[in-house]
């Protein structure tokens, strides 16, 4: 995959913001519509406790069904590709069975092999399972609930672009996921998006200021914000 690994002090400075402040602040450089770019409520963050994290995607595919000849196990190769990318990782996994869910490809083994390889969380359309031991090892989880068996998941792809709940992810796009959910930030503009939300802070401040003020008055309110959406459009 082609991509372009920001600094380390870059991708940092993105982990200090929660989501809706990347949200916010992407929706500045006006490269994408608002209501694309990010994953659905469906799934959630599993472990609120690891934060936010910030990595590049390592994607995979998974189907529930009974091992047989005609299906190679996979692993190996799969995880000779998850180490051969830059990091930090995220692995992205799209469940293709028609109910997403009737197995758990991620537990604490697959997080530990995971976290060794670079990866600092998992993001599916399924259901991940061994919150305690993950939760324990700072390795985030997101997926539709947690699960009790990895039954027969096994891999079916690696490597190529997923899509999670209708939302495209491609391997190597930038993704910041926390409490709220999972963005995708573009590449093209990721390394200006920790100083946009700066920015975005600063623009929502004197609105924040006018509502807590004990001198609150709401046409203030009203002419402060209509100000403030023309400057955004311009």
């Amino acid at each position: 995959m082609a991509i372009h690994p920001l600094s380390a002090e870059t991708l940092e400075a993105l982990r200090k913001f929660n989501s809706p402040t990347i949200a916010n602040a992407i929706e500045v450089f006006n490269v994408r519509p608002r209501h694309i770019g990010f994953l659905p409520h469906t799934i959630r963050c599993l472990l609120p406790s690891v934060g936010a994290i910030v990595g590049y995607a390592v994607t995979s595919q998974t189907a529930a069904a009974p091992p047989s000849e005609s299906n190679p196990d996979l692993t190996a190769d799969y995880l000779r590709y998850v180490a051969a990318q830059p990091g930090p990782k995220i692995a992205v996994g799209q469940d293709l069975d028609n109910l997403p869910g009737l197995g758990a490809q991620f537990g604490e083994v697959n997080a530990t092999i995971h976290k060794r390889l670079g990866c600092v969380g998992h993001v599916t359309d399924g259901c991940p399972r061994d919150l305690d031991e993950v939760e324990t090892l700072g390795f985030g989880l997101f997926g539709l609930n947690p699960c009790v068996s990895h039954a027969y998941v096994r891999l079916v792809d690696f490597g190529k672009p997923v899509h999670l709940a209708g939302v495209p992810i491609n391997p190597g796009d930038l993704i910041h996921a926390d409490k709220h959910g999972v963005c995708v930030i573009p590449l093209d503009i990721a390394d200006r998006v920790a100083d946009a939300c700066i920015e975005v802070e600063i623009m929502e401040r004197p609105l924040l200021d006018i509502c807590r003020s004990p001198q609150f008055d709401l046409e203030t309110y009203i002419k402060l914000r209509s100000e403030m959406k023309v400057k955004i459009r311009e």
